[in-house]
């Protein structure tokens, strides 16, 4: 098959070489339902590579109908933004495009903080939403258009179910100029967009709702009037690609709820542009299950973080205050039942709707009271084992920081210790697979009955089935605690230093992948640093992909890769594998600033850090970890004669300070982690930073349960030869990458890149350097640390 000429959707007047080799390669295998996985560093042109591509397959062909971008970075999302408004710019018909985000930026009622202050937006919205549907149902078979419903996207008036001027009644009723209503303060405005609705939440008039009329959502009820339409379309959005910016104060004008007039415009959209969360958590993929199939073209964006990314948003966590709630709910309604026998009654009847008894509700009941005692017991002996009993006494003498307790040996398959005991105390499979369903029944009838809570069975329940369910090879069950002291005297013992829960940690995300990009057309896969490409196939799931179903029909889907060098002029940079020892636990000892009793490793690199420090302009110093940063940082402070600004794991907002401070000006040094959040993602342009050395490999505690877990993990999937590499040391070097990838970010920028420790040079005992780019592994020269600090000063005295 002929590829299509792309070059009509290319936004710019010139592709690069490496670009234009992107562009073509991922027309190519989309059209044969594979992907690339692609390599590229900064000024490759990776967005703007992959929207001409999707640009291209949407419209010169009938294999696909949609694109769906995901990037967990919110930098290159506003990226891909600018770039789509680019292409679009040069074509008659542009494609139609969406920036997403979460329903809680979205709320106008959340926005500005009207709900209750126990209660999630997201919870909120969902009970409002709830109500509102049970107000608009039709009794009918349908309603007639509304003389509101001038949609500009979506409807289906062929399923309607629902009341267009019940809805409509209910929208006007809430509007602060409603006849006989007395408007609470000037209405309800947000993101600068002013409402038509009170700022109080409204209650539905008695005669739509009866005698026991509920709290509902006027913008929601909107919506239906609406059929389930937007009052925004495409036009509003520059160069017809909307964001927040345009959907959220438009919608909120109009008076419809912003997030489903998002729902609606994604749905109707030729490309979707959301963050990692919209295609991989199961929890919000249902937004876009109407576009997620086999004509679905996906971007995935910064794949390196794609496997740590998705282990996350797969595993479970319920905390024991969660644990209480559940319990407390199932409490709670079998006291209404005991009240009388009416009440009884009314609780039995919801109950059976969901063919659950009360003898179920009772039994999940004590199911929770008995993990709660069992959770509580085993973590004092978890503590015990790590402070001595002295705690329990004197629990400001617990550890600062957070424990993992590991509830099985996490080298070996075997039944977590909760599941044995529950066994062992009759609490079989039949009751864990039931808990979502009685979670349910207990939610609904609570809210049929109105009884005032915020509800958590069915959540939880849902999550304990899947403890029981899940596999104990690929999941290791944990108790998390999470060191959070509190001053509050009404807590007692371990609970004022931690906060526990139930961890259910996924080790091994690569099937999960395979199966959701089984279920799309194609794509591409893209980050700077995905090297080595062979191993990134095979933890993203791709060769599996490749290989097919043996057994079945499926016989693979194709699959390429593609790695390019960095673009910008070679005489620019200097970039250096600085041949030191190992900078190692074992080998460089205890971060001390007493210099008498450094070790020679530590000298050692003492002397690499002063000399990298000193390099003119701005330079950043990665280690290790924080505290390996906070020893640099003191030594240095004394060394060189520069301001030395040290990182440290600290919130955002702290964060975002220090990097402004070193932005302010040039000639300072930042020492941070190679695993914080300043080595990777942050745009250093121009001037911002001239120098980056990045000291030892940043792997993750290899002591940790959950490393180890994964390690076992992927011992049994891709061998026990592969298993440290490709667990550890890969996804390391790829953080190291990251850092001195922040130096050169354009054609006229100069600069030094620095990799320091032996591991790194070809050949070295335990050498990492087959994991750098085919590109560096040429580009990076060997240098030792004696002549160092003349390269240093005779590559900046040339420029």
């Amino acid at each position: 098959m002929a590829d299509p000429d792309w070059e009509p959707y290319f936004g710019f007047d010139e592709p690069y070489e490496s670009q234009a080799d992107a562009v073509e390669s991922a027309i190519d295998v989309a059209q044969r339902q594979g992907y690339l996985a692609m390599e590229g560093p900064c000024g490759t042109g990776k967005t703007m590579a992959a929207l001409t591509a999707a640009a291209t397959l949407l419209r010169e062909g009938n294999t696909y109908e949609t694109a769906v971008v995901v990037t967990p970075v919110k930098q290159q999302l506003t990226q891909f933004v600018d770039d789509l408004r680019t292409l679009n710019a040069g074509l008659q018909d542009p494609l139609a495009g969406i920036s997403l985000v979460g329903k809680r930026d979205l709320c106008p009622y959340g926005r500005e903080d009207v709900f209750p202050p126990d209660t999630s937006v997201h919870d909120r919205c969902e009970d409002l939403r709830e109500n509102t549907a049970h107000l608009v149902e039709s009794d009918g078979e349908g309603g007639d258009e509304p003389p509101a419903a001038e949609s500009a996207v979506g409807g289906d008036p062929d399923e309607i179910w629902w009341d267009p001027d019940i809805a409509s009644d209910l929208a006007k009723a809430a509007r602060a100029d409603a006849p006989g209503q007395r408007a609470l303060g000037d209405g309800l405005s947000t993101a600068g967009a002013s409402s038509p609705y009170r700022t109080s939440q409204p209650t539905a008039p008695e005669d739509i709702a009866g005698d026991d009329p509920p709290i509902y959502c006027p913008f929601e009820a909107d919506w239906y009037a609406r059929n389930k339409g937007s009052p925004v379309d495409f036009t509003a959005g520059e160069e017809c690609v909307l964001t927040a910016e345009d959907y959220l104060p438009a919608a909120t004008e109009r008076g419809t709820c912003p997030h489903r007039a998002m729902s609606v415009l994604l749905a109707n959209a030729d490309v979707v542009i959301g963050n990692y969360n919209h295609l991989f958590d199961p929890d919000s993929r249902p937004l876009l299950a109407e576009i997620l199939d086999e004509r679905t073209f996906v971007i995935v964006d910064e794949a390196h973080r794609l496997e740590g990314r998705v282990r996350d948003l797969l595993s479970d966590r319920v905390g024991r205050q969660t644990l209480v709630q559940a319990r407390n709910d199932c409490h709670q309604l079998l006291q209404r039942a005991r009240q009388t026998d009416d009440h009884r009654a009314q609780v039995e009847a919801r109950l059976t709707s969901h063919e659950v008894s009360l003898d179920a509700v009772e039994s999940a009941r004590e199911f929770y009271d008995d993990v709660l005692r069992w959770l509580d017991d085993r973590v004092e002996r978890a503590l015990d084992d790590e402070a001595g009993r002295g705690w329990r006494a004197d629990p400001d003498a617990l550890p600062e920081r957070d424990i993992e307790v590991p509830l099985r040996d996490p080298e070996a398959v075997e039944t977590d210790d909760l599941t044995e005991w529950a066994t062992e105390h009759g609490y079989t499979g039949s009751l864990w697979r039931t808990l979502p369903t009685i979670g349910a029944a207990v939610e609904d009838t609570m809210d049929q009955l109105g009884i005032a809570r915020q509800p958590v069975a069915a959540a939880t329940g849902a999550i304990m089935a899947r403890w029981w369910e899940r596999d104990h090879a690929t999941k290791l069950r944990e108790i998390e605690l999470e060191h959070s002291p509190t001053d509050d005297q009404r807590v007692e013992g371990w609970q004022r230093e931690y906060t526990a829960g139930l961890v259910l940690f996924d080790c091994m995300p690569t099937e999960a992948l395979r199966e959701i990009f089984d279920g799309l057309g194609g794509g591409m896969l893209m980050s700077a640093t995905l090297s080595p490409l062979s191993v990134f196939t095979q933890v993203a799931g791709l060769d599996a992909l490749a290989e097919g179903d043996p057994d079945g029909d499926d016989s693979g889907r194709p699959i390429e890769t593609r790695s390019y060098p960095l673009r910008f002029p070679e005489s620019n940079r200097a970039s250096w594998l600085v041949d030191a020892s190992p900078f190692t636990a074992r080998n460089r000892g205890e971060p001390t600033q007493d210099q008498q009793s450094w070790t020679n490793t530590r000298d050692e690199y003492a002397h690499v850090l002063r000399t990298v420090a000193r390099s003119p302009g701005n330079v950043l110093i990665a280690m290790p970890s924080y505290r390996e940063a906070a020893w640099a940082g003191t030594y240095l402070e004394t060394a060189v004669d520069k301001p030395v600004l040290v990182d440290e794991s600290t919130g955002n907002e702290a964060t975002e300070t220090l990097k402004q401070r070193f932005f302010d000006g040039d000639g300072k040094v930042i020492v941070t982690s190679t695993r914080g959040t300043l080595t990777e993602g942050v745009d250093y342009d121009g001037a911002k930073l001239s120098t980056a050395a990045v000291v030892g490999v940043p792997l993750v505690n290899v002591g940790s349960p959950r490393v180890q877990a994964v390690r076992r993990a992927y011992g049994d999937a891709f061998g026990e030869d592969n298993a440290f590499e490709y667990a550890l040391t890969v996804p390391a070097v790829r953080r190291a990458r990251q850092a001195i990838g922040r130096v050169i970010r354009g054609t006229e920028e100069v600069g030094v890149r620095i990799l320091a420790d032996r591991r790194y040079v070809e050949g070295a005992r335990h050498s990492v350097n087959g994991h750098l780019s085919p590109a560096e592994q040429q580009e990076f020269r060997r240098m030792t640390p004696d002549f160092l600090s003349g390269k240093i000063e005779q590559f900046w005295a040339d420029r």
